[in-house]
């Protein structure tokens, strides 16, 4: 059994089990979700520990990452600008479409006790603070204490200024301090593993508290989760295709029928990497882009451009608002986007469980959110993962097109802007 399927197994069991005693004997029910609570929240502070050091790691490799794929030429740092202006357009979409959709939806009082039974934090709780507060806030006067009080969007600001001071630094010495950032993250990689390997016991006490206090109401919140994030995910990828004709000077016909055979792939096989070769032939032969450009920009898209992350991100956000009736302002919904951005382009290599922990975490943090329905939403991320390959594929070959377009106007003599 592989740990996707352990990991619904939990889910399952726990869900059966709390539903059960809560149909059966809900005093008794209430006593069982006391006692296995503990072990839930031991497996989700398990995971939180690790996500300081490994977000400082990986933004700061994710800067040196692109840098390097930006000084290999004109056509790479054309990518790298097109990737970040979708990236943050996607989850500038995601951060207001979000909270709108799951205000459709009826919010049960019931959940949020069910789920923290706890106040709410203080960020959460706080009125919102003026404009200028807010802006200085986002760099810290302190890294290390902003680390110490889970400061994430500081923490993400001092980061990108390192990860770009590293990259002013001679060879030698940045190639130490880069080994030294990989060994940290390598090494918050291997702690989570060892957490996700429990990840069955810790989803099944989790999943058994909650339904144990509010019945179906847990079962059909996670639902209402799987849901939305699936239409947001076919939201940004239909809006890949007026990009690609707008920007990238297709015809939405022949654009649409290009990418069928890369999106197949993707969808069967829930991965960007494996869809590459299909992207290559469909960039080749449908679409007559040039071999420079397609070789190049897809296989730094596969690494560094993953469309639908941002939109996951903002999408949890905003679902942990919506079950513990938290209004987001907008200057959190921005800056959380901004962070999602950052964020996805810092997680290059990451594997799946491991991705959703160490980047859905650090937004809502910065965000002020409760972190306890990370571990419950974590077992059901893997519904949607077809669609977001789907996204994913459909947005790389969308970025190369803009891109080949550019490429074409090389031949003029034309100043180079980017």
């Amino acid at each position: 059994m592989n740990a996707t399927a352990r990991v619904l197994t939990g889910l399952a069991a726990g869900a059966v089990i709390g539903l059960g005693l809560a149909a059966w004997h809900p005093a008794l029910a209430i006593q069982v979700a006391h006692v296995v609570q503990p072990i839930g929240k031991l497996w989700l502070n398990a995971l939180q520990m690790t996500v300081v050091p490994l977000v400082l790691a990986l933004v700061v490799l994710g800067v040196n990452t692109a840098s390097d794929a930006a000084a290999s030429g004109r056509i790479a740092r054309r990518a790298i600008v097109v990737f970040i202006v979708v990236l943050t357009g996607g989850a500038l979409f995601a951060a207001f479409a979000a909270p709108f959709v799951f205000s459709l939806f009826a919010h049960d009082p019931a959940l949020t006790a069910a789920l923290g039974h706890a106040a709410l934090p203080a960020a959460a709780q706080a009125a919102p603070v003026d404009w200028v507060d807010a802006l200085t806030a986002i760099v810290p006067h302190n890294a290390i204490m902003a680390a110490a009080q889970s400061a994430m969007l500081p923490l993400v600001v001092f980061a990108l200024f390192l990860g770009f001071a590293l990259t002013h630094l001679p060879v030698e010495r940045r190639a130490l301090l880069l080994d030294f950032f990989q060994a940290i993250a390598d090494a918050m990689i291997v702690i989570v593993r060892w957490v996700l390997w429990a990840a069955p016991l810790g989803v099944f006490a989790l999943i058994l508290s909650v339904c144990a206090r509010s019945g179906l109401g847990m079962l059909s919140a996670l639902g209402v989760y799987v849901l939305v994030e699936c239409l947001l995910y076919l939201s940004v990828t239909v809006m890949m295709l007026p990009l690609a004709v707008g920007f990238g000077g297709e015809r939405w016909r022949r654009f649409a029928l290009a990418l069928v055979p890369a999106q197949v792939v993707a969808i069967s096989t829930q991965s960007s990497l494996a869809s590459l070769p299909a992207m290559l032939e469909s960039a080749d032969r449908r679409l007559g882009y040039p071999k420079a450009v397609a070789g190049l920009v897809l296989p730094m898209a596969v690494t560094l451009f993953r469309l639908t992350s941002p939109v996951q991100y903002m999408t949890s956000a905003a679902f942990i608002a919506w079950a513990y009736g938290v209004d987001l302002s907008t200057a959190q919904l921005i800056a959380g986007a901004l962070l999602a951005v950052v964020v996805s382009l810092g997680s290059v290599g990451l594997p799946g469980q491991v991705t959703f922990i160490a980047t859905n975490l650090p937004v809502a943090q910065a965000m002020g959110l409760p972190l306890s329905p990370l571990g419950l939403m974590l077992a059901v991320d893997t519904i949607p993962d077809a669609l977001a390959t789907l996204g994913n594929v459909t947005g790389d070959l969308t970025a190369t097109s803009v891109v080949a377009r550019q490429s074409r106007n090389d031949t003029a003599p034309a100043p180079d802007l980017l």
